[in-house]
């Protein structure tokens, strides 16, 4: 009996006298602290553990939980380039060296903004100019779950030209702009996850809450349903002895050079466990690090997204809400990158999902703190991922510099302000946001406008600038005009710019129905017997 005791007490004793002060991976060697607003920082200990951090001067206590958790808040500092230690005292004590105080951002979105500095058209040269010790870059894998993690797989890194290559571009070349202009350390976070849905950035609770993403909450637990079903299994394991009889069949044939091979089938668990299942990156990328110390988020997504534009336009607004929610850090800036032109161009002017799409992120742009660069030029029209990522990240960048830095440069593109419809011309005219005048590009005349009649069919209109921010618009076609549309395709031919080189925003003067509106259910007919 007596050994018995021993034994129990032994194990109930042994979490304890093995604990250890752990923290998440976002609290490590050469991390950036945010400068100028409160930092929290948190980790576990053994419960009821008295911590201590001190840095730069200060002391913040606080109490590990019955779960082990504990966080503090250290009060403002300005930008440090100097290393400093972030020491923390609990069961154990850790310090954390080569800490850096300056701009810490977000680096989110999909494979655009995952996209790695080689792959960009100058990507050897990037990497050659990325020794920035002062630089500092921590990427989170890609993790989808619908469990809450509480930390991730990273570690900060200073800038070199390894560490630089495998970064995403568009944030390491934002970054490089912040860092080389404002002469502050900065602090880069990528998470971007290529292909992934905006609803899987969201947590699943919330959607499920809110009445708008009723259908998306819907077809997604059916989705669930089918995929862990006995048949989804079956139905793989057929596909999959398909696909490997004709692999055989193909190589037995002889596989030529630059052939494409038929893809793999993907398991069921494929998307139970990837980007686009609502919750997903939000449980297993987000909140590792939700509530780090951050100055503002860049985000590059939609494209995933692009066949239901008309729900984007309710979901992307949501999303910042939400994330600025969970933060708790106020209305932090949020700025993206609009999408790119990209498929086959159209001869005839028409509808597009991609047009829809970037009508959805402009109008987000009623939240406040928030911007988007528009990159209708810098797309290709065969590859999804163009590799011009340095003028995307410059127009991203201007929309900090000057609305978050109180530095004075072009930051926003041209947007439509008023049609006026005189007989047979429109005359569009456009808020120019401090730019001298409109520029065409290449031509004098004006491209990428369309205008229709009553019978709402779309013809392509000649433009023609009349004043510094004005198009007149004709079209033998089009007699009497009542709406104008301009860069409206999925890969728009338009040459319009601000005269500092920023493209005219997308628009459209109709409110004719989206082709991305889910359209109602037809109810069944029903036979009348007579």
């Amino acid at each position: 009996m007596k050994r018995t005791i021993t034994a129990l007490l032994a194990l109930a004793l042994a979490p304890f006298a093995r604990a250890d002060i752990k923290l998440p991976a976002i609290f490590g060697d050469h991390m950036v602290l945010q400068q100028k607003q409160t930092n929290p920082v948190w980790g576990w200990d053994t419960p009821g553990t008295k911590v201590t951090v001190t840095f730069a001067g200060q002391t913040k206590s606080a109490e590990a939980g019955s779960d082990g958790a504990w966080r503090v808040k250290l009060d403002p500092v300005n930008a440090n380039a100097t290393a400093q230690v972030l020491a923390i005292t609990g069961t154990t004590k850790r310090e954390i060296q080569d800490v850096l105080v300056g701009e810490v951002w977000m680096c989110s979105g999909q494979s655009n903004m995952g996209f790695t500095l080689a792959g960009d058209w100058n990507g050897d040269l990037e990497a050659a100019a990325s020794d920035l010790p002062n630089l500092r870059l921590i990427k989170v894998p890609n993790v989808g779950t619908q469990e809450l993690q509480s930390d991730f797989k990273g570690e900060w890194k200073a800038s070199n030209a390894d560490s630089a290559k495998s970064f995403s571009a568009v944030g390491f070349l934002y970054g490089r702009y912040l860092h080389q202009i404002l002469h502050v350390p900065v602090g880069l976070i990528d998470n971007a996850w290529g292909g992934s849905a905006a609803e899987a950035w969201v947590r699943r609770s919330s959607l499920e809450k809110d009445p708008r993403f009723k259908p998306l909450i819907e077809s997604t637990v059916k989705k669930e349903t089918d995929l862990q079903s006995p048949k989804a299994k079956e139905d793989f394991e057929k596909a999959t002895a398909k696909w490997k009889d004709d692999m055989e069949k193909l190589k037995a044939a002889g596989i030529k050079p630059g052939q494409v091979l038929p893809r793999a089938p993907q398991p069921p668990e494929g998307w139970l466990k990837g980007n686009g299942r609502p919750g997903n990156i939000f449980n297993g990328v987000m909140n590792p690090t939700l509530g780090y110390g951050i100055k503002g988020v860049i985000w590059y997504q939609g494209e995933s997204n692009a066949g239901r534009a008309w729900e984007y336009a309710q979901l992307f607004p949501y999303m910042i809400e939400q994330w600025r929610a969970e933060w708790k850090q106020g209305d932090f800036p949020f700025y993206w990158v609009q999408l790119a032109d990209f498929l086959p161009e159209k001869p005839e002017p028409g509808d597009s999902t991609w047009a829809e799409l970037r009508e959805s992120q402009t109008k987000t742009m009623s939240l406040p703190n928030t911007g988007q660069a528009v990159i209708i030029d810098l797309g290709e029209g065969k590859d999804i991922h163009p590799k011009n990522k340095h003028d995307v990240a410059a127009r991203l960048v201007r929309w900090a510099l000057v609305k978050d830095y109180g530095l004075k440069f072009p930051y926003r593109s041209p947007e439509f302000s008023k049609l006026e419809i005189n007989g047979d011309k429109a005359v569009v005219t456009f808020d120019l946001f401090g730019s001298g005048a409109l520029r065409p590009f290449d031509v004098q005349d004006a491209i990428g406008f369309a205008v229709c009649g009553e019978d709402k069919v779309w013809h392509w209109a000649k433009g023609k600038i009349i004043a510094n921010n004005k198009v007149e618009l004709t079209s033998d076609k089009v007699k009497a005009p009542i709406a104008v549309r301009y860069a409206w395709a999925d890969n728009p031919v338009a040459n319009l710019f601000s005269n500092e080189g920023l493209p005219v925003t997308p628009f459209r003067t109709d409110d004719f129905e989206m082709i991305t509106k889910p359209k109602p259910p037809v109810a069944p007919s029903i036979e009348v017997k007579k």
